[in-house]
């Protein structure tokens, strides 16, 4: 079972959030991410750098919270009438954004973070990024088509995206997305296949003694 990210802060806590989250962003777009420094990120929100310090320790694990709350989706993947078109849309979305700038800022941040709350931001992200996935899963599930496990898109898809934008010497495609989400979607089928194969070998279930 997939861990659940923490839940968002709630009250005064949250309008702080907010507006050194605001702040942050402000100042990257007006002065870029080098020059941010906690002191000038609380005098743009109108707190002091203490609260800052109190609340998320250093810069970097404020630039973590700052990223992590971005990987929340504000909407459901698109529906495209199909398992397999919901993974590819989604995939190719997910790709376009790590690829950018910001994305590849974002991850970085969120690889630098240590926890918030029940657990480290890197598991929160993947959290977050697996409740997507499990949307597009329910859906294919419902009509009654062969999908994935989540891990095996986590793995197959999601983990070779992220590797490649940070690490890879050859970046992602959306040739290599289609191929990988199509990968997943034949082990889907193979598993599926596999499984009434093996119910049509054991025949109807006996009741009597």
């Amino acid at each position: 079972m997939n861990p659940r990210p923490a839940p968002r802060p709630g009250g005064r806590s949250a309008r702080v959030q907010a507006a050194v989250h605001r702040a942050t962003h402000e100042l990257t777009e007006q002065i870029g991410r080098a020059q941010l420094t906690v002191p000038l990120i609380a005098a743009h929100a109108g707190v002091t750098p203490s609260t800052i310090y109190r609340r998320w320790g250093d810069l970097a694990e404020l630039l973590a919270d700052v990223a992590l709350d971005r990987f929340r989706a504000d909407t459901e993947p698109a529906d495209t009438g199909s398992v397999e078109g919901d993974l590819q849309a989604w995939a190719e979305q997910f790709f376009e954004e790590m690829g950018s700038e910001v994305g590849q800022a974002m991850l970085r941040d969120v690889l630098a973070g240590r926890s918030q709350g029940e657990m480290p931001v890197p598991c929160q992200c993947a959290a977050y990024t697996a409740s997507q996935i499990e949307i597009v899963l329910a859906r294919g599930t419902a009509r009654g088509e062969a999908v994935p496990a989540v891990d095996a898109i986590m793995d197959g898809v999601v983990a070779p995206i992220i590797y490649r934008t940070l690490f890879g010497p050859n970046r992602a495609s959306h040739a290599l997305v289609r191929g990988l989400v199509g990968g997943c979607m034949q082990g889907a089928s193979r598993s599926n296949g596999a499984a009434l194969a093996l119910a049509g070998a054991a025949g109807p279930a006996s009741f009597m003694d």
